[in-house]
């Protein structure tokens, strides 16, 4: 029998019956539990799921109405430098010039390809039909709002594990850590940004066991960029733990069917080729490895730098929930996919890092919490001083070739840049004479890889001959090559440079870019 020891002198405890017998007089006893009726079902004890530890939080829209504010400021600070310039890389050209001919009547994978699902470039076209196509503005203020909405399921995940402060907390750190690369990778509205919202948002749906609305997020996050498909394998391991089951079947359902309804949209087998399996060169290794590591090791200190102030905490705060561990390690996987090593890839690790970052935080002394956030915050603001202030002379360049051939050319004339920054057609409003924005199609030169085989013999299959019949039906009024030497400007390159000799004469330089005229016949 356990020891019952005598209620403090000024504090007698009433004395408790219990259906057996009363207890003792002048003694204490835990309160009764009445068996429940036989008849009666027992109810199962709540347990928090694993790696959830239980936390109080309050119900209700007045949370979220004090924190959307809050959130609100911090994402449009945040993103300031976005606006500032008319381009922050090559991505957001290639968008632009994509949606303008989608807006003009053409078809994605047939009038204009690349190798990108095409959910990004109906949200341009959508933005350009309804606000004109002369401006980013519209879809800046777009990716403002999709790191809103991250930042606010950041918290939710958050908040429905360890409580109201760590919510507030993991959507504050997704905030500023969206900053922490360089200013081109992280202020440009492009893939990278649009991916998130819909990668956070299949975690909180199989979180909630909502697995028709998980899988159409995983498939949402793939039609964005096909890596963001592997925030599948959380959603499974989340279906997993739940116990399995015909929930699978909703799951594949809701991830085949909006993948399946974008391919008859556009040109189903343009749309396989296009997006899985026409971008093996791509996605395959080749060049040189110095050069591909330095970009990967640059790209990861610049997050780490920005996460500094995170880094002892999490180490102290062990293992977190599996299923967050391997969300972050299949990030990694997309950041190393085609060893490119951009430096938006690694947004796709700032969600699960965020949450594991908040609960080790929730996890430390209150002291500690609040210097890692004034510290986190400040090294944002250093990012976002970076934006606002850092050159960009690629844009400055293409600013500068777009007048000239807005000089050289009329409006509706077709033009040619041979180039892998395809902005120039839509600084300039002219029309591109072939499908392939980019040489990088005609010839595998990437601008995240040096030394990969480059030439027509290493082109996308059947590009060169879909270009000759291009060119040759309706030859563009103005070429411009803008190589610069490179290794895939067009003395490497036969038939282009048969086909300036042949058609084309010299009209000058642009810092460098050679531009020809059609010789009248």
């Amino acid at each position: 029998m356990r020891d019952q020891h005598p209620p403090a002198a000024d504090a007698p405890a009433a004395p408790t019956l219990t259906p057996e017998r009363p207890a003792p007089a002048g003694l204490s006893a835990p309160p009764a539990q009445l068996p429940p009726p036989r008849t009666a079902p027992v109810p199962r004890p709540h347990r928090p799921a694993p790696g959830r530890p239980a936390a109080p939080r309050t119900r209700g829209l007045a949370p979220w109405l004090r924190l959307l504010p809050g959130l609100a400021l911090v994402a449009c600070a945040t993103r300031l430098p976005s606006f500032r310039l008319p381009l922050w890389n090559p991505d957001e050209g290639f968008l632009a010039t994509q949606a303008r001919l989608l807006a003009d009547g053409g078809t994605l994978y047939l009038d204009v390809v690349d190798r990108k699902p095409p959910l990004l470039p109906w949200l341009y076209e959508g933005a350009f039909t309804l606000w004109g196509d002369t401006s980013l503005t519209p879809v800046r203020v777009f990716a403002v709002l999709a790191q809103l909405a991250t930042a606010v399921l950041v918290a939710s995940l958050a908040r429905r594990r360890w409580g109201s402060a760590a919510g507030r907390t993991a959507g504050l750190l997704h905030l500023l850590l969206c900053v922490g690369l360089n200013p081109e990778d992280t202020q440009a509205a492009a893939f990278a940004v649009f991916l998130l919202p819909a990668t956070v948002a299949a975690l909180w749906c199989a979180d909630r066991r909502h697995w028709g609305a998980a899988g159409a997020a995983v498939a949402t996050a793939f039609l964005v960029k096909q890596t963001g498909a592997v925030v599948l394998l959380p959603v499974l391991l989340l279906w997993w733990r739940a116990g399995g089951g015909r929930e699978l079947g909703r799951l594949a359902l809701g991830a085949a069917l909006p993948v399946l309804a974008a391919a008859l949209v556009t040109d189903p087998a343009g749309f396989l080729f296009w997006t899985v399996t026409g971008s093996g060169s791509y996605a395959s290794f080749s060049g040189s490895v110095p050069h591909v590591l330095a970009r990967a090791l640059v790209n990861a200190a610049l997050l780490a730098a920005a996460s500094t102030a995170l880094l002892l905490p999490l180490a102290r705060a062990g293992r977190g929930p599996a299923e967050l561990r391997l969300w972050l390690g299949a990030s990694a996987l997309a950041v190393a996919t085609g060893l490119h090593f951009f430096g938006h890839y690694y947004l796709q690790l700032v969600p699960p890092l965020a949450l594991l970052a908040a609960r080790a935080l929730h996890r430390a002394p209150a002291a500690t919490r609040a210097g890692a956030l004034r510290a986190t915050g400040a090294l944002a603001a250093v990012f976002v001083l970076w934006g606002l202030l850092a050159p960009r002379p690629d844009t400055d360049h293409a600013v500068r070739l777009a007048q000239t051939v807005r000089v050289l050319t009329a409006p509706g004339e077709r033009v040619l840049v041979w180039t892998m920054h395809p902005e120039t057609y839509w600084l300039a409003g002219r029309p591109p004479a072939s499908r392939y924005l980019t040489a990088g199609l005609l010839t595998n030169h990437s601008g995240g890889r040096s030394g990969a085989d480059v030439g027509e013999p290493y082109a996308v299959p059947g590009t060169w001959q879909v270009f000759r019949a291009e060119t040759a039906a309706d030859p563009p009024r103005l070429l411009v090559d803008d190589s610069r030497g490179g290794d895939w400007s067009p003395r490497h390159l036969p038939t282009l440079r048969a086909l300036i000799a042949d058609r084309y004469r010299p009209a000058g330089t642009v810092d460098g870019a050679r531009l020809y005229v059609l010789r009248d016949r």
